[in-house]
């Protein structure tokens, strides 16, 4: 029996578990939304996230230089940002067709990372499937579907932002530190939500679950697979998310999707395992090249790869610690 061939299919079913519950979670905050609205949703869940991520990572911020200091601003503000952004949006056109148009972000960075030919198509195609995935038309929520590639945006900013601290951070420090600021911007709604009694116990309850579900299962589901599988898997699983999302929002929330829902999320979902299947042979190839160069010109190449960042040409998108 093949050792490491068991370990990574119980790393990959790992990551299909905490996919599952990223998205499953996702739903259960949209059931506290008429109580306490997204906002709320994403309060709570950031601070369930800074509840564990603190005291795991124990950032000393007293001793952060200014270097280090502005990214973790801007990724909490970041965070902040495409949580509400995402949320805001799976209240108006539901969790599938949020969560794929969010999934846009991760697959533009891996796209805007190379300039061949077959990148310029997947760019396209996966153009295409935005277009059947929203089908434009006088009955379109173009509010909802902006605030869905804002999140998008934002899911790609975090990726940029958290490679750059991965060189300038150990460990978890720079994603703890992001979600404490994150979750300090979240105080003032909780205040008020609380000045109005708005926190009910269901409403605690889906949103706690929320953060545990979409937050800290995922998280350290991504972490114990990481150790054990190439980030070019890692970037594949991902692309069964907006395609979980979908289920979670039919089971759960009774949203089922129309067929071109169905057809953009086939389409996109395709498009990101191509983009990342390419990627991963870039790579390969370069390494390959690079060592075949060293062996006759010198030592061979090679490429670090500090915590939170990814060799050249592998697309990876990071576990989202509160995404």
């Amino acid at each position: 029996m093949n050792r490491p061939n068991l370990d990574t299919s119980g790393a990959l079913a790992t990551m299909f578990a905490g996919a599952a519950g990223n998205q499953a979670g996702a739903a259960l905050g949209a059931r506290a939304f008429d109580a306490i609205g997204p906002a709320g949703v994403v309060a709570v869940r950031q601070f369930v996230a800074a509840t564990v991520l603190l005291p795991v990572a124990r950032p000393d911020l007293r001793r952060f230089t200014w270097a280090q200091w502005w990214p973790t601003l801007l990724l909490g503000l970041v965070f902040a940002t495409m949580n509400l952004s995402l949320y805001t949006a799976v209240d108006r056109v539901g969790l599938g067709l949020a969560v794929t148009l969010e999934f846009l972000g991760p697959l533009a960075v891996a796209l805007a990372g190379s300039r061949t030919g077959a990148d310029l198509a997947c760019a396209m195609i996966a153009g295409a499937g935005v277009y059947v995935l929203v089908l434009p038309g006088p009955g379109s929520d173009f509010a909802g579907v902006g605030l869905g590639l804002l999140a998008a945006a934002c899911w790609a900013a975090y990726i940029l932002l958290n490679r750059l601290l991965g060189a300038r951070l150990p460990g978890l420090q720079a994603p703890a530190a992001a979600t404490a600021v994150s979750a300090t911007l979240y105080l003032p709604v909780a205040a008020l939500m609380l000045l109005h009694g708005r926190f009910g116990a269901a409403a605690i309850a889906y949103a706690v679950g929320a953060g545990v579900l979409s937050s800290v299962v995922p998280y350290a589901a991504d972490v114990i697979a990481l150790r054990r599988v190439p980030p070019r898997f890692f970037g594949l699983l991902q692309s069964v998310h907006p395609v979980l999302a979908a289920l979670a929002g039919a089971l759960i929330l009774g949203q089922v999707p129309a067929a071109h829902v169905w057809l953009g999320i086939a389409i996109v979902v395709a498009t990101n395992a191509v983009a990342v299947a390419i990627a991963g042979a870039g790579a390969r190839a370069a390494r390959v090249s690079a060592t075949a160069a060293g062996s006759t010109s010198g030592p061979p190449v090679s490429w670090p790869a500090p915590a939170g960042s990814t060799p050249p040409g592998e697309a990876s998108f990071g576990p989202r610690a509160t995404g």
